[in-house]
């Protein structure tokens, strides 16, 4: 058996509710999850009591959105076993509050081209700890102006470079976070390095050990990511891990949990490096 170690529900950005993500794992036979819902543990924590009950075992776990101050691209960091999650509620409350205010201009913005209502992307936000983009593209497609999430009307508003509606979120530098993260007593995992083209930026976080572990496999890996995040982590011994990136139908592709997972061995790696740190 194996692990996925990305999941997101309701409490950031997927569709999914907490007891669903742990109901679709038990069903599709993953004994191991973790909830890494944005900038807030209240997810994990919740699919821990329900996981508890249902016989799937879910390991405490957030995602931070930070940037790489040497190329101003942004860098995930995803942070698993923190037993001291206290430590992090600033960091989580200050990402999560520059994240709000960029939503709500954003959707000031939308509002000027499309006659729809702040009301309708707030219902579809509704518990979740924030509000983010998918909220307000399930909003324009519930009222006819979009056929799907991440697609022609997605681009023309919220492109970083042109979009109509776009606005920046000013998120914290890497480094500070993964020391946070280590502070508090969790392992720090670079998520998804070529997503945002982080190729160097790990190549500097593992060589200068600064962090634990790496997500090797993910559904949005370019070719030749995986031999390359491979062979980098076992240079620097780091653990290497894998996650579908779960958003529900918030997503560009179809994905259900369990399309990427964590070889067995380096869940357990994983679960060692928790004990060191301690």
């Amino acid at each position: 058996m194996a692990a996925d170690l990305h999941c997101h529900t309701k409490m950031s950005d997927g569709s999914v509710g907490i007891d669903e993500v742990v109901l679709l794992a038990k069903t599709h036979g993953i004994p191991t999850i973790a909830v890494t819902d944005h900038d807030t543990f209240a997810g994990s924590t919740r699919a821990k009591i329900f996981g508890d009950r249902h016989g799937v075992e879910v390991l405490s776990g957030v995602e931070f959105s930070t940037v790489d101050p040497a190329t101003g691209r942004k860098a995930h960091i995803l942070c698993y076993l923190c037993e001291n999650t206290d430590r992090l509620e600033g960091l989580c409350k200050r990402i999560s509050d520059r994240r709000r205010r960029a939503s709500c201009i954003m959707i000031q913005k939308v509002m000027r081209l499309y006659p729809i209502t702040a009301e309708m992307v707030m219902r579809r936000a509704q518990g979740s700890t924030n509000i983010y983009k998918q909220h307000i593209m399930h909003a324009l497609i519930d009222a006819g102006y979009a056929s799907d999430f991440f697609g022609e009307t997605y681009h023309k508003l919220f492109n970083s470079k042109t979009g109509l509606a776009y606005y920046p979120v000013r998120y914290p530098d890497v480094h500070d976070v993964i020391k946070q993260v280590h502070e508090a007593g969790g392992v720090a995992v670079l998520a998804h390095p070529g997503v945002y083209d982080s190729y160097d930026l790990f190549e500097q976080l593992a060589a200068d050990h600064e962090i634990e572990g790496v997500e090797v496999w993910h559904p949005r890996n370019k070719p030749g990511d995986e031999e390359r995040f491979i062979g980098t982590a076992k240079k620097n011994n780091l653990v290497m891990t894998g996650g579908t990136d779960f958003h529900g139908m918030y997503t560009m592709n179809k994905m259900p949990i369990g399309t990427c997972l964590t070889p067995d061995d380096q869940l357990e790696e994983l679960k060692k490096i928790k004990v060191k740190i301690k």
